[in-house]
């Protein structure tokens, strides 16, 4: 370099610098400001990647709530245990890293459960919180189950031993264990996804598991995060509810939550049917839990839950990469178990009540007559729309959400009354399905009421709907162009009447 002369030096330099800029990552205030796609009041991923939620647990005013995170995605692979807290399960803090990956031999750590250890079962002391969780071991990748516990609330989880507490029996299929404590026979019982089927565990610590009987479902294809918990009925009935991730697409059902009612004796789960209800009709409600209102004494009447949005057939086709995260969960719903005019039992879900707590501004319009296209005279984003619907002679009605200024791309929620089912179709927006299978999610509906109630929860990137009283949810995940905000009521075949449409705009980021 000494022989080269001082002017070319500087403009070596110079180039070089100019290289850097333009390949390297840009700042993080950069990218916050060309934000396009975080949504406004759904829980999302700070960075990188998130899929399975882990049940959230309430301690000292706060759920405490932990996820699948990949901080090396997506170029790496492994999870940990991400964690976030909250007051009113709408509002969420970062915690950071409780769980971290390869940490011990045991490799990364999958699904599981914690539970408030309240009378020292383990031995690790009286309220240690205890997680339960799969890791692929280092002998083969067999899914066996560890244990980590936690002195400091939850903050950060130590390692208990590199052997399972429960090892493989010798299947492909073991994880994602859920653990509860039955008041009943006073043992803690785990429920573990083994393929086709839920088994079913009993342990005095913690650490022993003795196995006890299991639950072979039927036409949902592999089974995940299984859910196991009590409810009492509106009539008072009690029932035990489980709860699987499934995929029943091959059977014309959805690939979301599939749930039976029925009994638990303690080792066995006995279903009142053998065919499943499903908890969301949509594309993106995967991965599922459930949790105990804190703030009630009365753990039976109603629980919570949320759920991952996204599918695993796209799971990696997100705008949102551009941004650098891959990542959301479901509005948090608080279910109840009714029973219906047919005598079954089934669960009904409707949004957080704090939700709309972050109301910013209300438009309300008291009766509206259609006959064809209606515009409504705003626009919106981020809101929740209610709205009675009702028809004497119809074929089709709805509702059309981040529709374009030009009325060609939109997603439609409404009751195709002439087929008797209520639907989504997300077919004319952006969406992550490149197959075009997953367009239009539907369920029966009694069309002879002539009337349905349609609840909508629309965000940068999903629309959640809640039909009646929430017997039937579609939730799926949308990528409409930025300036698509339109509102219109539309009506085929007929006309439509449309009372009491209230819009209630939602952010929680003013």
């Amino acid at each position: 370099m000494k022989n080269v002369r001082p002017q070319l030096i500087v403009l070596i330099l110079c180039i070089g610098s100019l290289i850097l800029i333009l390949y390297s990552p840009l700042p993080p205030a950069y990218q916050e400001d060309q934000q396009t796609y975080r949504a406004n009041y759904h829980f999302t991923v700070p960075d990188h990647w998130k899929n399975d939620p882990q049940r959230p647990i309430y301690l000292d005013g706060k759920y405490h709530y932990y996820y699948l995170y990949n901080r090396d995605y997506p170029q790496g692979n492994g999870t940990e245990w991400r964690h976030a807290a909250s007051t009113d399960l709408v509002h969420w803090k970062d915690e950071g890293v409780a769980i971290p990956k390869y940490t011990n031999p045991n490799g990364d750590p999958w699904s599981g459960s914690v539970v408030m250890d309240s009378n020292n079962t383990a031995g690790f002391g009286k309220n240690t919180l205890i997680a339960i969780v799969t890791q692929p071991s280092a002998d083969g990748g067999k899914q066996e189950q560890y244990l980590w516990y936690s002195t400091d609330k939850g903050t950060t989880f130590e390692s208990y031993s590199n052997k399972p507490v429960l090892p493989n029996p010798g299947t492909a299929d073991f994880r994602d264990p859920k653990v509860i404590w039955n008041s009943e026979s006073h043992k803690w019982v785990m429920s573990m996804a083994e393929g086709t089927k839920v088994g079913f565990y009993v342990s005095s610590n913690l650490k022993d598991w003795t196995y006890t009987g299991s639950f072979i479902s039927e036409n949902i294809g592999l089974v995940e995060c299984p859910d196991l918990y009590p409810m009492r009925a509106n009539d008072g009935t009690y029932k035990w509810i489980l709860g699987v991730s499934a995929n029943g697409k091959a059977a014309g059902k959805p690939n979301t939550y599939a749930y039976w009612t029925g009994d638990f004796n303690g080792k066995e789960f006995n279903a009142d049917y053998s065919e499943p209800q499903w908890l969301d009709y949509g594309f993106d409600w995967y991965g599922a839990v459930t949790f105990e209102d804190g703030n009630s004494s009365d753990k039976y009447n109603h629980r919570y839950a949320l759920a991952w949005m996204n599918n695993w057939d796209y799971a990696h086709e997100t705008p949102t990469l551009r941004e650098g995260f891959n990542g959301m969960d479901s509005v948090v719903r608080r279910i109840k178990l009714q029973r219906g005019n047919n005598g079954n039992y089934h669960l009904v879900s409707q949004p957080a009540e704090a939700l709309e707590q972050s109301t910013q501004a209300t438009d309300y319009f008291r009766q509206i007559i259609v006959n064809g296209t209606h515009p409504l005279p705003i626009t919106g984003e981020s809101y929740q729309l209610d709205a009675d619907l009702s028809w004497s002679e119809l074929k089709n009605a709805g509702i059309r959400v981040r529709e374009s200024q030009d009325t060609t791309r939109h997603v439609d929620a409404g009751v195709f009354i002439t087929g008797g089912y209520t639907y989504v179709n997300r077919a004319y927006t952006g969406h992550p399905d490149k197959s075009g299978q997953y367009l239009e999610s539907k369920a029966p509906i009694d069309v002879s009421k002539k009337k349905v109630h349609l609840k909508i929860l629309v965000d940068k990137t999903s629309i959640e709907v809640f039909i009646d009283d929430g017997a039937v949810v579609y939730s799926s995940v949308i990528f409409p162009e930025p300036d698509d905000k339109g509102i219109s009521l539309f009506s085929e075949g007929g006309t439509a009447i449309f009372r009491d449409v209230r819009i209630k705009h939602l952010n929680l980021h003013s």
